[in-house]
């Protein structure tokens, strides 16, 4: 990485064009768990905030909040300063950068914050560039339920300008950004930031199962946990979703959660770095799709143990 991390905090300002115009059109390429949080606290912000997903059902949400719906990620870039990315795979992204990049729109900032190999990212940064489109990568840190309350992190790499410009908008939808150099590194912490995700989760399920086995609710627990050395993030987002089936309703969905696994292990092979902890939790997630939680909260690992154990 190139420098230390600084975090980077501005107010909403307004008026739109150009690469250092102040920034009030915002398009949401994406409008799932995240994409329609996000776009919700855009609008909350003072951003007005167009949206494109090709399911029906997201669009229809992005609607009822507030925001205005566009036919492609095209129709997205023809009137929008800033597009933000929340899109589920590669091929997704690379559709859209080519769309994008033909309505040839120069001034546009592309911000793109999905869990997507760099190697992906890359090519799509060049297919916008070749344009004259800036795009920069800012995977975030936080879940769907996190992003409702604007309890994201951002972590922003890619042209500072950029960066800097982007302020008021990430602080629309998050509670702090982190600039960390060079295009790439945001998706590096963010492997970084799930290794401890895929652990923590875990290591949450087993203790609440403890607790639960000793007649202790898991509600009660993370209360009393959380507030000692033992308590983590992931004690605290996801540890209420392990009582009562909670995870039947997603922040994370346990089948999206696989396609970060799969990139973290492969991140830990490329650099040789001996992961005991993550590796012994990768069958606790494939069991949980075995066991058909594929759309529910990756929490569901806790019925995975119970069942283990029962």
């Amino acid at each position: 990485m190139s420098s230390p991390a600084k975090k980077s905090r501005t107010s909403p300002v307004a008026r739109p064009v150009k690469l250092k115009a102040q920034i009030e059109h915002v398009g949401m390429l994406g409008v799932g768990i995240m994409g329609l949080a996000m776009a919700v606290n855009l609008m909350k912000a003072g951003f007005q905030v167009t949206g494109y997903d090709p399911d029906p059902k997201a669009m229809k949400r992005l609607k009822a909040a507030g925001g205005t719906a566009r036919k492609s990620a095209a129709d997205l870039a023809a009137d929008s300063q800033v597009i933000i990315c929340s899109l589920p795979g590669p091929k997704a992204l690379q559709d859209a950068a080519q769309q994008i990049a033909a309505v040839g729109q120069r001034n546009l900032l592309v911000v793109e914050t999905s869990t997507l190999d760099i190697a992906d990212k890359t090519a799509a940064r060049d297919t916008l560039k070749a344009q004259g489109i800036v795009m920069l990568d800012c995977p975030l840190s936080g879940t769907g339920a996190q992003a409702v309350h604007k309890d994201l992190t951002v972590y922003a790499s890619g042209p500072k300008a950029a960066i800097k410009q982007l302020a008021p908008v990430f602080e629309g939808f998050s509670k702090s950004t982190f600039d960390l150099g060079a295009f790439g590194n945001g998706m590096k912490m963010k492997l970084m930031a799930n290794l401890l995700v895929a652990i923590h989760n875990v290591s949450t399920a087993e203790a609440l199962l403890l607790g639960q086995r000793w007649g202790i609710r898991p509600q009660d627990a993370v209360k009393v946990l959380s507030d000692g050395a033992g308590g983590s993030r992931m004690l605290q987002v996801r540890g209420p979703l392990m009582q009562d089936e909670g995870w039947l309703t997603a922040t994370m969905k346990v089948g999206i959660w696989q396609k970060d696994m799969q990139l973290i292990a492969a991140a830990l092979a490329d650099a040789q770095v001996p992961a005991p902890l993550f590796a012994a939790t990768v069958p606790i997630y494939n069991a949980a799709m075995a066991l058909g939680h594929a759309e529910h909260d990756t929490a569901a690992v806790f019925d995975v143990l119970s069942r283990m154990s029962s």
